[in-house]
């Protein structure tokens, strides 16, 4: 879940809708599982350029601490992410979102076959970026791919160039679909999204765009009632389910969410030439 608007108690966020991220962690509707338990993070913005980080390996539904500090934290932007391992192993440094500099990034999805590819694709990241990988997944490994691609300076073009190596590094090594993604990053400012696969079946990805709906669909969270109409939220199911409310990001697509406007694109992988 990624959330931007005026600033606002993670708890109202995680814990108080009746289909919160927390209660995906156990009851997911739309992914590939059902119980996400291998991890949780969230990545916030408050006085600083850079963001905060938290994570863990607790199931979401049983991290005392992440309960502890979301009563206390108050943010004008939100990554949130539970974790269903792929593969690699459970630890701190595999829990997303992942942070660069401003930026945080988090995925839901995987890399096909990522052990095989792995040493390709991490031999690619720039040096100068290299040491800064901490953990071993493939999530992390695409974050980096387009840092060195330019994600700093243009998301959208930076993200299609490593998706693109990527199903080029998969389809050598006989990988008939390596990439299957919705991704979100975020530079503190705007919010990019992603949604795309090799083979055009991709997770869920929503947004909303009017935060008079996002009222109706939750009466019991009076902080909704003070934000303002240019929050927006990003989510991998909705919150609650309410006609109009949510807007489904289409398929090989990505979208930028500001708190002025939203945009959606046709996204395909972009090979250099």
């Amino acid at each position: 879940m990624a959330y931007s608007g005026d600033p606002i108690l993670v708890e109202e966020l995680l814990y108080r809708p009746v289909h919160s991220l927390i209660d995906q962690s156990l009851h997911a509707k739309l992914g590939g599982f059902t119980t996400n338990g291998d991890g949780v993070g969230i990545g916030w913005y408050g006085d600083r350029a850079e963001p905060a980080v938290y994570k863990s390996t607790h199931p979401a539904w049983n991290d005392r601490d992440l309960r502890e500090i979301a009563s206390q934290i108050r943010t004008p932007l939100l990554f949130a992410h539970i974790r269903a391992s792929s593969g690699t192993p459970v630890q701190r440094s595999n829990c997303h979102p992942f942070r660069h500099g401003r930026w945080l990034w988090m995925h839901n999805g995987s890399l096909a076959e990522f052990g095989t590819l792995k040493r390709d694709l991490v031999m690619a990241v720039d040096p100068a970026l290299y040491p800064q990988i901490e953990g071993s997944t493939d999530t992390e490994t695409l974050f980096f791919l387009a840092l060195t691609f330019g994600l700093e300076d243009d998301p959208p073009t930076a993200v299609a160039r490593a998706v693109a190596l990527v199903e080029e590094v998969g389809h050598r090594h006989g990988v008939a679909y390596p990439v299957h993604m919705t991704v979100a990053t975020t530079d503190g400012e705007s919010i990019w999204v992603f949604r795309y696969s090799s083979e055009g079946e991709t997770s869920s990805l929503y947004y909303s765009t009017d935060v008079a709906q996002v009222r109706q669909l939750h009466p019991e969270l009076e902080a909704l009632q003070q934000l303002g109409p240019d929050t927006r939220f990003v989510v991998s199911e909705p919150l609650r389910e309410l006609p109009g409310a949510w807007h489904e990001v289409p398929d090989g697509s990505w979208g930028l969410v500001h708190r002025d406007k939203g945009e959606i694109h046709p996204f395909q992988p972009l090979v250099r030439v």
